[in-house]
């Protein structure tokens, strides 16, 4: 009788233990620097009205001839429209980002533009032609196409910059067989970075950056 309650003891340490070892500590929280903002699916840049406003971008819309959603439609349009996109830019640096009402393409402008400048890369052309044909496929959507710089330079160059950048990539696109009344651009200039304060060459490259939002034509 001592034995089986020796070993009867000896099992349940054994579980006990066993138990805690399973039981490893979370890992830390990592914070972000204080200076980040995470200019996610909240930023109310992002969130807003579509450009110009969307009843007169409907009007271009129904000129072109292109149908609207319906509200089931929307949200099986946009999956569609994920998918393809995410499958498309996988690996090659740019983020897919599904917004509360569409999908944003973010770029950085290292991709897009060379320092000061508002001509398109040539190097960039196959990718950015890919993302003109899905655009292009899937037609039932406004187009936004937005760019933002860092902190060098006066804000007023820096707002001309990011005015000139955000309409050479809706030229590009319209070149390339985007209906022209869908798409509308806008330059934010320094006024929405990720990084408050771009004082390191990795956070100023996070700011400049160039972004296509796709909101549903309802």
């Amino acid at each position: 009788m001592t034995l089986s309650r020796s070993l009867s003891a000896l099992a349940l340490c054994c579980s006990v233990l066993a138990l805690a070892s399973c039981q490893t500590a979370p890992p830390p929280v990592i914070a972000p620097p204080a200076s980040f903002i995470p200019l996610g699916v909240n930023a109310p840049y992002l969130n807003g009205d579509v450009i110009g406003g969307k009843r007169a971008r409907a009007a271009k819309m129904k000129a072109a001839g292109i149908k609207p959603l319906t509200a089931a439609g929307a949200a099986s349009y946009s999956s569609i429209l994920e998918t393809e996109l995410r499958r498309q830019t996988a690996g090659i640096g740019l983020d897919v980002i599904r917004l509360q009402h569409g999908i944003l393409i973010r770029i950085p402008a290292a991709f897009t533009f060379t320092s000061g400048s508002a001509v398109v890369n040539p190097q960039f052309d196959a990718t950015l032609l890919e993302i003109a044909r899905t655009v292009k496929s899937q037609n039932q959507s406004y187009v936004d196409v937005l760019a933002h710089t860092d902190t060098s330079g006066t804000p007023q160059v820096n707002q001309s910059l990011s005015d000139k950048r955000a309409a050479a990539v809706a030229t590009f696109l319209s070149k390339h067989g985007v209906a022209r009344g869908r798409i509308a651009s806008k330059g934010y200039g320094e006024s929405a970075p990720l990084y408050a304060s771009d004082l390191t060459e990795e956070q100023k490259a996070a700011n400049r950056r160039v972004e296509i939002r796709l909101v549903p034509y309802m």
